[in-house]
C-alpha cells in the first residue's frame, strides 16, 4: 500500500467513525511511544545550562529522576531531543496529521507538541528568561505600590523605573526607549510594553538585565544563549511555520498542545509569534492554557489584551492539565513554589474564570475563539448558560467542545445534534505504537467510568421510551 492510498484509508475510517453521529468533527493527536527514545539525553531535555551551573551535584542528582518526562504522566504524548534531523521527522509526521485532518472533516483541529519540533534545553532555557523578566517586572510594580492587582492590571512610572534602574547600574535608557515605540505615551508601561523588550532583544540587549542578588547587582538576562541556541529557536519557528501553512493549505486549525510548567512559557511565546502571522483574519493557530497552574489567568488576560491591541485573532483551548504529579515533584525536590493550584475546587474556579474571559471577549469583540476541552458536565452546562447570556450562536463557531474519542459521548453526541461545534480527540498511528498512548488514557480516566455507567442508564432509559411510545425511530429535532 503506498502512503498516499494508506493516509486514504486512515481517512476513510475516521470518517466513517465520526460521522455516525451529525455534528461530530476531529482532532487529530500522533501518537508514539518508542521506548528508546526516553533516555537519549534526558537530562538536556529537564535541565538549563543554568542550573547545571549553579545547582552542583546535589541539584543535578534531583534532576536524574525527572529526565524521563513521562514519569507520573498518563495523559499526554511526550518527546525526547535526539537531534535535529529526528525534529523534522516528527514535523513530516504532524504535516501527515494534518493532511488526515483536512480529508475528514470540515474546519478540523491538528494537535501538535512543541517539544518534537526543538532541543527541550531549548524551551527551559528561554522559559527561565521569560519568567525571570516577568518576576522582575512584578517585583518593580511591587516597588512602585502597583502590586496586589491583576497581572494585565500592573502599571510602571517610566521616570521612577529609570531613576530605580539607574541606582542598580543600568546603563540603558528605558525611558527614551518606551517612549519612543508608543504615540502617545501617559508616562506608564504594562506588562505587555515591558515584554515587547524581548521581542527586539537583538536592538536593546542593554536594557535586557534582572538583578542577581547573591551579587547584588544587575546581570545580562540573555547571557547563558549561544548563537547556536539562538540558531535552534529559529529552526523550531521554521518548523512551525511549515505546520501552519499546511494547515491554512488544508482548512484545518493547529492546536499547540501545553506541556510541563517548565518549558511552557517558551512553548506559549513561540505560539504567540505564530499567530501574530496566521491569525490576522481568522483563528488558525492555537494556543493551550492549562487552568491547573496558578497563574492561567493573569496568562489568558495578557494574551487577550496582546491581541485586541495588536489586531489578531485570540484563540484558545482550555484544559484542567496533564502534569500535575510530576509538577510538585519536581517543585517539591528542586525547591521552589508549587506550580499548580492547591486544590481540584481551585482548577474549577480558575477554569471558569478564565472561559468566562474569553467568553466576554468574544461577545464583545467577535475576535477570538474558544475550546473547550473538557470532560466536566457542569464546565459544558456553564458554557451554555453563559453563551445564551450573551448571546453566542451556535452557528457563529466561536465557541468549540472537546473531548476525548470513546469517553462522554453522552455529553458530545447531544452538544453536536444540537448545532454546536464538537470535536473527538482522536490519536492517530501505528497501532502497537498508539495502544500504549490509550492505555494511559483509560488509567487517567477511570474516575469517567461513573460517567459511562451513566450513559448506559440513559441509554436504557431512552430506549424503554422509545419502546412504550412506539418511537424506536425517533429522531429528535434540534
Amino acid at each position: 500500500m503506498t502512503e498516499k492510498q494508506r493516509r486514504g484509508s486512515d481517512q476513510q475510517w475516521v470518517n466513517e467513525l465520526l460521522h455516525q453521529e451529525a455534528g461530530v468533527a476531529t482532532v487529530h493527536h500522533e501518537s508514539n511511544n518508542r521506548k528508546q527514545e526516553v533516555l537519549k539525553t534526558c537530562q538536556l531535555s529537564c535541565t538549563s545550562a543554568a542550573e547545571k551551573e549553579g545547582g552542583g551535584e546535589d541539584h543535578a542528582d534531583k534532576q536524574k529522576q525527572f529526565g524521563d518526562r513521562r514519569e507520573g504522566v498518563t495523559g499526554a504524548r511526550t518527546y525526547f531531543y535526539a537531534d535535529e534531523a529526528k525534529c523534522d521527522q516528527h514535523m513530516e509526521t504532524f504535516i501527515k496529521c494534518i493532511q488526515a485532518c483536512g480529508g475528514t472533516s470540515v474546519d478540523g483541529f491538528s494537535a501538535i507538541k512543541m517539544t518534537a519540533l526543538g532541543r527541550p534545553q531549548f524551551l527551559l532555557q528561554f522559559s527561565e528568561v521569560l519568567v525571570k523578566w516577568r518576576r522582575f517586572f512584578t517585583f518593580l510594580a511591587s516597588q512602585q505600590g502597583s502590586g496586589g492587582v491583576e497581572a494585565v492590571e500592573h502599571r510602571l512610572e517610566l521616570n521612577q523605573l529609570q531613576e530605580f534602574l539607574n541606582k542598580l547600574g543600568a546603563k540603558g535608557d528605558f525611558y527614551d526607549w518606551f517612549s519612543g515605540r508608543k504615540e502617545q505615551t501617559s508616562g506608564t508601561i504594562d506588562m505587555i510594553d515591558w515584554n515587547s523588550l524581548i521581542d527586539d532583544r537583538t536592538k536593546i540587549s542593554e536594557l535586557l538585565v534582572v538583578p542577581n542578588v547573591e551579587r547584588g547587582e544587575l546581570q545580562p538576562l540573555l547571557a547563558a544563549f549561544t548563537v547556536e541556541e539562538e540558531r535552534q529557536m529559529k529552526r523550531m519557528l521554521q518548523r512551525m511555520d511549515i505546520l501552519a501553512k499546511h494547515a491554512v493549505e488544508n482548512d484545518v486549525r493547529l492546536m499547540v498542545d501545553a506541556e510541563q510548567s517548565y518549558f511552557q512559557p517558551a512553548i506559549s511565546r513561540l505560539t504567540l509569534e505564530m499567530q501574530r502571522s496566521y491569525n490576522r483574519s481568522k483563528p488558525v493557530v492555537f494556543n493551550t492554557y492549562q487552568c491547573y497552574l496558578k497563574e492561567a489567568f493573569d496568562n489568558v488576560t495578557v494574551d487577550v489584551e496582546l491581541s485586541r491591541r495588536e489586531g489578531w485573532c485570540f484563540a484558545a483551548k482550555l484544559v484542567r492539565g496533564a502534569y500535575m504529579h510530576q509538577e510538585r515533584d519536581r517543585a517539591q525536590q528542586l525547591g521552589y513554589e508549587d506550580p499548580i493550584n492547591p486544590d481540584y475546587e481551585s482548577t474549577n474556579r480558575t477554569y471558569h474564570r478564565c472561559l468566562d474571559h474569553v467568553l466576554d471577549e468574544i461577545a464583545r469583540h467577535r475576535n477570538a475563539s474558544v475550546m473547550v476541552a473538557s470532560h466536566n458536565e457542569d464546565t459544558v452546562k456553564h458554557t451554555l448558560s453563559r453563551m445564551k447570556q450573551l448571546g453566542l450562536l451556535p452557528r457563529e463557531n466561536k465557541v468549540y467542545f472537546g473531548q476525548l474519542l470513546g469517553m462522554c459521548d453522552q455529553i458530545s453526541f447531544p452538544l453536536g445534534q444540537a448545532g454546536f461545534p464538537v470535536y473527538k480527540y482522536v490519536p492517530y498511528g501505528p497501532v502497537n505504537e498508539v495502544m500504549p498512548y490509550l492505555s494511559r488514557r483509560a488509567q487517567e480516566n477511570r474516575g469517567f467510568m461513573k460517567g459511562a455507567l451513566k450513559e448506559r442508564e440513559l441509554l436504557w432509559k431512552e430506549l424503554k421510551r422509545r419502546l412504550v411510545s412506539g418511537e424506536l425511530l425517533y429522531r429528535p429535532q434540534y
